[in-house]
């Protein structure tokens, strides 16, 4: 594809608007969460929300088995879990050390997200170095009052 082509491509991606959220997992007594940046909302009935999960990432396999996934979403300042889950964890790494937590279905749940929503995978499916998983939300909590942090990019074509 032509350079000036891509560049145009990735500035209109960049663009589409997406929130923020740490996606956990809980498989036994090991759980783990990661930073994710491309989440929508799905569908209305049943409902629904899709997110983009990297190839390769150790929160993968979990999904997989697991067949669930709890999503914290991050209010309007993210800096703060940006700083605990932007550099990533190893598989046997706490994700969690220092937060305030507690266990929901297939999940962790954060005392500081502004909605937390427990999902069971409807599909996955391959969008190329990402798969996108669709999750039937089947429970849900908010923070009253509280907003989300909307994220753009400069580029749609890396993070």
């Amino acid at each position: 594809m032509d350079d000036a082509v891509l560049q145009r491509i990735g500035k209109a991606l960049g663009m589409i608007p997406s929130g923020c959220g740490i996606l956990t997992v809980t498989d036994g007594d090991f759980r783990t969460g990661m930073l994710t940046s491309w989440i929508q909302q799905a569908g209305f009935d049943p409902p629904a929300v899709s997110i983009a999960v990297k190839k390769g990432r150790p929160i993968e396999p979990l999904i997989d088995r697991t067949g669930r996934f709890v999503l914290n979403l991050i209010g309007e300042d993210p800096r703060a879990m940006f700083r605990h889950f932007g550099r990533g964890f190893e598989p046997d790494e706490d994700a969690f050390a220092g937060l305030k937590i507690s266990t929901q279905d297939g999940g962790v749940a954060l005392e500081d997200a502004i909605a937390i929503l427990s999902c069971r995978v409807a599909g996955k499916f391959d969008a190329g170095d990402h798969w996108l998983y669709v999750g039937r939300v089947e429970n849900a909590t908010t923070r009253d009052g509280a907003r989300s942090y909307v994220h753009l990019r400069k580029s749609g074509l890396t993070y």
